[in-house]
Formats: C-alpha cells, structure tokens, sequence
C-alpha cells in the first residue's frame, strides 16, 4: 500500500492530536490531580478584600506591628508593647499551602504580649499565617509567609 505526502501528514495530525487528548483526559478526571479552589468560600472573601487592605494598612501605621520568631517550643508571636492585651482580640489562622487538613484557627489569648503556636501544630514546611485582630475599634490585619 503507497501512501502520499497528503495522508502521512493528516495521518500525523490525527496521532498528535490524540496524543494531546490523552494527556487532556487524563489530567481531567485523575483523582491523584486535585482542581481544588484555594479556599472553598472565594468569591466571599474576594468581597472582603478591600477591608483586609484597609486592616493591613492600620497595621503598618502602628509604631511596632506584630512580629514573629521560631523557638523550640513553637512559633511566639509578639503584639506591639505599648498596647493593652486585655483589649486585643482576634484569631491567627494558619494556612498550609499542601494540605488543607492541617489548616487551624486559634483565637488570640496573650500572656505577656507573646501568643505560642506550639511545635506539635506545625509540620516542617511553608505556612501562611494571617491575624486578624482587633484593638478597642481600630481592626488591624498581619499577613506572612514562614516555612517552619
């Protein structure tokens, strides 16, 4: 059987274009790839964004904004010095990128202005931390990156 220029290249168009729908279906309907949102309310907290600039830039304009270290007991978070820590209030969520299982919420109960995330919460890792937190009625918001 001869076949011509014309037939080997649809011939050859029909092999890559099916090589490319296998990979497609694939990725499609395999359970080991995930197509979950970040988080599950996201058109909620999109509207939320602007408030959360806001509380973020009330943050920045405090003398000392919160700050945080790794010890050996766990990740300190530090509130600034010159505000009352029976008036703050609020809750730490922290975020694992790779596992959404290991996502917590605690609220915020200071001693000292130090608030301990203990090491037996955290896995090795990156983690996104956000607190959101209040003092008297000004709200302020922290966000970072750490890998613990």
């Amino acid at each position: 059987m001869k076949i011509n220029w014309g037939t080997a290249i649809v011939i050859a168009f029909v092999c890559f274009i099916s090589f490319i729908m296998y990979f497609v279906i694939t990725m499609s309907i395999g359970t080991k790839y995930e197509h979950d949102l970040v988080v599950e309310d996201y058109y909620g907290q999109e509207l939320q964004f602007q408030e959360d600039i806001t509380h973020e830039e009330n943050a920045k304009a405090l003398k000392t904004n919160v700050t945080w270290k790794k010890t050996t007991d766990g990740i300190v978070i530090t509130f600034p010095e010159d505000l009352d820590i029976n008036l703050i209030k609020g809750k730490v969520f922290l975020y694992r990128p790779s596992n959404k299982q290991l996502d917590f919420e605690t609220p915020i109960s200071l001693s000292n202005h130090n608030l301990l995330i203990p090491d037996k919460r955290m896995l090795d890792g990156r983690w996104n931390i956000k607190i959101d937190w209040k003092y008297n009625t000004n709200s302020y918001l922290y966000k970072t990156e750490i890998t613990y």
